[in-house]
């Protein structure tokens, strides 16, 4: 058990029973009246974000969470192989807890898995990835100082939209939580 005081972003709370993930949090202390917190919590299962007020100093059941190092191996189905890098055991995680992150992993990539006693709740990608653009139209004479974007496909199948003056074969860094190009590689 914790209190309001010690909420912070990415810790995983159960309340009544769910687990939920904060997303933001707020210490209010107004003129008249109590402190609170508001709080903008994220079911882990469901996906689904509430904003929820507690009273400062209020007691809040903080769920275990164990984060493991894994490394993606392939995909089978609906399903994520992974590896644990301790005990090389191969979990398979379901394609709706991997989420958008399976546009931006690759082969052998190490990924951060959190697990609720047993159950795969979430992967944690790195904020950014470098990929190989597979194929995008030829930029044309005269673009390049427009500062235009045209659609690019990388090599794990998702689209981005990058400068025109990138072609295909080259390698680009992509951030992870947005689908934004960032740069080249």
């Amino acid at each position: 058990m914790a209190t309001t005081n010690d909420l912070k972003n990415g810790i995983t709370l159960n309340i009544d029973g769910q687990l939920w993930s904060v997303v933001e949090f707020q210490h209010v202390k107004p003129g008249k009246g109590p402190a609170f917190v508001r709080t903008k919590l994220k079911n882990v299962m469901s996906g689904k974000v509430v904003d929820k007020t507690f009273n400062a100093g209020v007691k809040v059941d903080v769920a275990s969470v164990d984060k493991r190092e894994m490394q993606y191996l392939y995909r089978e189905g609906d399903d994520f192989v992974f590896m644990d890098m301790t005990d090389y055991e191969q979990p398979r995680i379901p394609a709706a807890v991997v989420g958008d992150g399976a546009n931006y992993l690759l082969e052998n990539q190490t990924v951060t898995i959190a697990f609720n006693e047993g159950i795969p709740l979430y992967v944690d990608l790195p904020a950014a990835v470098e990929l190989v653009i597979a194929q995008t139209d030829p930029g044309l004479q005269g673009d390049r100082s427009t500062g235009g974007t045209k659609p690019a496909t990388l090599e794990t199948g998702a689209t981005v939209q990058v400068p025109l003056f990138i072609s295909t074969g080259e390698k680009v860094k992509v951030d992870t939580r947005t689908g934004q190009y960032l740069g080249r590689a």
